[in-house]
């Protein structure tokens, strides 16, 4: 197969010799395991004890961006979906929607990064779909994913477990994977890179739990941000939150890109980021365990969880000053996941 000079047809997507060419060319080589080559309807694996399962689906624009592309970011999305209901990630499936008129080397260079990605995290791709758009009705690639993973967690991670006095720790600096995917799309010149934080956060996960630290909830921090993750929670919890902003780790160039453009950080989608609710008492434990990780390197402890209106959560200012931190009504910055 031609990468050079070839492009996706609509004939790529009808089920017959142009469709086997594509995927004999490109993704079955790329995602080859024993469940990929019976090339049946769907794949069987064994799935002992608890499973968690979740789906979502990636339209990032652009493609590529600092740090990170969609075929990386749809494999670690889904690998920290799984984590974060105390689950080791094991099997993938990918839904891909092309466009016509795609570089068949675009294609390849996003197959590729996802293949990576998965062998990296530890997880097997192992059934998917193709299909095919007429030119104009996509941004040149798709992708829909779902994960399973064996629930590893002794008690639920889930918000019903929270409790007053809980501490929220955070696992890193927030912002950079929002103001990274802008300034691609933008073609902005930053006088320094910012790159996307994506990476798969299950490993720092499982870290946790094989400490044998009782995490009650865990969240990542995607679309709306540390901002939007809280409320959630915490409605979901029936409790209240309060949150030291001075504690929150944001890098200095970040927060100038985020001021120049009028944007709250705290509202800036992560990909590699979330937040562990844990008790009082296991908070140090639980930085020093996601200390030993890269990816958790920087985590700390912002805040708490206390006794009042369930979804209100509030943040505290270096000089006293205390704001409400609420949802966004929309989308601050759009298609960045």
């Amino acid at each position: 197969m031609n990468d050079d000079h070839d492009v996706v047809k609509m004939a790529h997507g009808g089920g017959g010799r142009a469709m086997a060419e594509l995927l004999d060319g490109i993704f079955r080589p790329a995602f080859e395991n024993p469940w990929l080559a019976k090339q049946h309807d769907g794949a069987v694996v064994d799935m002992p004890g608890a499973m968690a399962f979740t789906t979502d689906s990636y339209v990032v624009r652009p493609l590529f961006f600092p740090g990170s592309d969609i075929g990386i970011m749809a494999v670690h999305g889904t690998v920290n979906d799984l984590a974060m209901c105390g689950a080791r990630p094991q099997y993938l499936s990918a839904g891909f929607i092309l466009e016509e008129g795609l570089p068949l080397a675009t294609l390849r260079r996003v197959v590729d990064s996802m293949a990576g990605a998965a062998a990296d995290a530890g997880v097997r791709i192992v059934t998917g779909d193709l299909k095919v758009v007429e030119r104009g009705k996509a941004d040149g690639v798709y992708i829909n994913t779902a994960g399973v993973g064996q629930v590893v967690a002794p008690q639920p991670v889930e918000p019903c477990r929270i409790q007053a006095g809980d501490r929220i720790v955070l696992s890193g600096d927030i912002g950079r994977h929002g103001v990274a995917v802008m300034t691609a799309r933008e073609k902005l010149d930053l006088e320094s890179a910012i790159e996307s934080d994506c990476a798969s956060v299950a490993p720092a996960v499982l870290g946790l739990l094989a400490e044998g630290i009782d995490v009650h909830c865990l969240r990542d921090l995607t679309r709306g941000g540390l901002a939007s993750a809280l409320v959630e929670v915490s409605e979901s919890a029936g409790l209240a939150a309060e949150i030291r902003e001075a504690d929150i780790p944001v890098r200095e160039d970040v927060s100038a890109f985020c001021e120049l453009l009028g944007l709250d950080p705290l509202h800036v989608a992560n990909e590699g980021r979330f937040i562990a609710i844990v008790a009082e008492d296991d908070a140090a434990h639980a930085m020093e365990v996601l200390g030993q990780y890269p990816v958790t390197e920087a985590a700390v402890e912002i805040g708490r969880f206390v006794q009042g209106a369930a979804g209100v959560v509030t943040a505290s200012s270096i000089i006293g000053a205390t704001r409400v931190i609420d949802r966004l009504s929309g989308e601050q910055l759009p298609r960045i996941c």
